[in-house]
């Protein structure tokens, strides 16, 4: 009797520990400070702020990001705005936008 379920239990577990797992909040800070080194890499100090999220499935949220980034003492900082894409706690794409345009996070519509 145990045999008949230990094959479909074994099957079960290892296909469930190969699905997506979906991103969390703790995910989407650490891509986002992975971003703002690689985009940043001379910044003395900078910050960012979430304008807004989008989940656009499950596992994948679009981000509407502000940056203030502190080039040398005795500068103005910069500001910058970028539209992320994150999925499974990867950067798959960036943006960047105008700090005077609108950005649209709605997913397509087919």
């Amino acid at each position: 009797m145990r045999i008949k379920w230990t094959v479909p239990l074994y099957l079960f577990i290892c296909l469930w520990a190969l699905l997506p797992a979906p991103v969390t909040a703790g995910d989407i800070t650490t891509v986002i400070e992975g971003f703002m080194t690689m985009q940043f890499p001379e910044a003395r100090s900078r910050f960012w702020v979430i304008n807004e999220a989008q989940w656009q499935a499950d596992n994948e949220v679009v981000i509407d990001l502000n940056t203030v980034v502190f080039v040398r003492a005795g500068t103005d900082p910069s500001e910058q705005r970028f539209l992320l894409l994150i999925v499974p706690g990867k950067l798959a794409a960036a943006q960047h936008i105008p700090l005077g345009q609108t950005a649209d996070c709605q997913p397509e519509r087919t």
